[in-house]
């Protein structure tokens, strides 16, 4: 009960953090996506389970206050979480390097659904202009972000949540 409050509280901080703060160290209007970090950082410290179940309340949050079509966000971040969580079993939780990797394809998958579904479908056909000046700009600075905030979420996580057992870590002793 206390990791689910936590990462709850978790979820309402950095959606606070994005819709103030973050905006306030936007280079030419684009933002890094704490949201995304978050799903990915709980997919990689606690499994496929949480990092869909963040990825959901984020987006639906994002999708309450921001979205034009209700679901879009919270289904996008929920896959993102989900995705991640397949490598729970398989990094390291001090490592960054993976987190990168992850938040960076993240950002990219995140950036070519969201033109795909929203730009795409209505008629605009600027792939390569939508491409220079807001994807790779938000992936790259979301990449960036990501060395240092993970490294708060990894304290959080094991400092205020329950710990989950990777399948790497136990040990079956047969008698």
């Amino acid at each position: 009960m206390k990791s689910k409050i936590t990462l709850f509280f978790t979820i309402l901080i950095c959606f606070l953090l994005q819709c103030t703060v973050i905006h306030v160290i936007s280079i030419g209007s684009i933002t890094p996506n704490l949201p995304l970090i978050l799903c990915v950082s709980m997919g990689l410290l606690r499994g496929r389970k949480s990092g869909m179940w963040t990825g959901f309340f984020s987006g639906l949050l994002t999708d309450m206050f921001y979205g034009s079509v209700f679901g879009f966000y919270a289904l996008i971040y929920m896959y993102i979480g989900f995705l991640s969580g397949y490598a729970h079993r398989i990094c390291y939780d001090d490592d960054v390097k993976v987190p990168v990797l992850l938040a960076g394809v993240g950002d990219m998958l995140y950036g070519f659904s969201v033109y795909a579904l929203q730009f795409l479908l209505r008629g605009r056909l600027g792939l390569g202009t939508y491409l220079c000046r807001i994807i790779l700009p938000e992936a790259f600075y979301t990449v960036f972000l990501t060395i240092f905030v993970y490294r708060i979420f990894y304290r959080i996580n094991n400092r205020f949540m329950s710990p989950s057992k990777k399948e790497s870590e136990s040990i079956w002793v047969l008698k």
